[in-house]
């Protein structure tokens, strides 16, 4: 990491984070290893020094296996400690249920085991995570609502941080994620109104670490039962139909337990299953 690289109007910002933190002695960062967190963790180091935050990455089924090893690669970029945070939303019913308030949920469990597990154990007196400025306009983050509920500060958000300016942030601090695609939870990919389970996750899990081992940039794959349907940037859609990448494809999917791999000709649509639910009128 860089700090010193800061200049402009990416300092001017950092010092608003800055600002944002004044008075608080020991900071927890609820942290994924996306941009956002990352910046957040990264200035909330600059801000208070690395002794004094703490990254909280939560671990569950939800979270891919390809995920968990890169935040704690970004986190040793940065400086800080990271603290794995188990948690057991798997275990309500009503995030099981996966319905547009499943977000909340799983937010709310995590603020939750925070408070009861880590708060006191690390000497914390704030925790914060990575809203910025553009996510607090959004229909989809019913997280936020956990957030509130539980006192954790946005920093980034009250700061008026946006994304555009999150990335450019990242670049200046030369964070590897500067210019990493949103990766949502693995949940993310069952269609609302059908169960999460670990099986599930587990099935996404093992298909999508096959197709970023064939060297696609990014994916998702969606659960439809016996359907494994895998969403490709559309510039990359052709190399799914060469030989060998795709008799890869379709034996890591058989493998993960699809009967069926399909792959969608529409690309990556990120948020595709909540775009479903506010077309039904019932966005969160």
């Amino acid at each position: 990491m860089t700090p010193q690289a800061l200049t402009g109007q990416t300092l001017e910002l950092a010092d608003a984070v800055s600002a944002q933190l004044r008075g608080v002695q020991r900071l927890g960062v609820a942290y994924s290893g996306g941009v956002d967190s990352a910046v957040l963790l990264a200035l909330a180091v600059r801000a208070l020094g690395a002794e004094n935050v703490i990254a909280l990455l939560g671990v569950s089924p939800s979270l891919a296996r390809r995920e968990r090893r890169l935040a704690h690669q970004v986190a040793a970029v940065i400086g800080a400690e990271v603290v794995e945070v188990l948690t057991q939303e798997g275990e309500n019913p009503e995030y099981r249920k996966n319905d547009a308030a499943r977000c909340f949920h799983c937010k709310d469990e995590l603020f939750t085991r925070i408070d009861d597990e880590i708060v006191g154990a690390q000497a914390l007196d704030a925790v914060a995570y990575g809203e910025n400025a553009d996510d607090a306009t959004r229909h989809d983050r019913p997280g936020a609502g956990a957030a509130t509920r539980h006192r954790v500060l946005r920093p980034l958000s009250v700061a008026g941080i946006t994304k555009a300016q999150v990335r450019e942030i990242a670049r200046a601090l030369a964070l590897p994620v500067a210019d990493k695609p949103a990766a949502p939870c693995l949940a993310s990919r069952v269609p609302f109104g059908q169960q999460v389970t670990p099986e599930k996750l587990r099935q996404i899990d093992d298909l999508e670490d096959a197709v970023y081992a064939q060297g696609f940039s990014d994916c998702r794959v969606r659960h439809h039962g016996e359907v494994g349907r895998i969403e490709l940037p559309t510039d990359e859609l052709p190399r799914a139909l060469e030989p060998d990448v795709r008799a890869a494809l379709l034996a890591a999917g058989k493998e993960a337990g699809f009967a069926h791999v399909t792959v969608d000709l529409d690309g990556i649509r990120s948020g595709l299953f909540s775009l479903q639910i506010v077309g039904r009128g019932a966005g969160a």
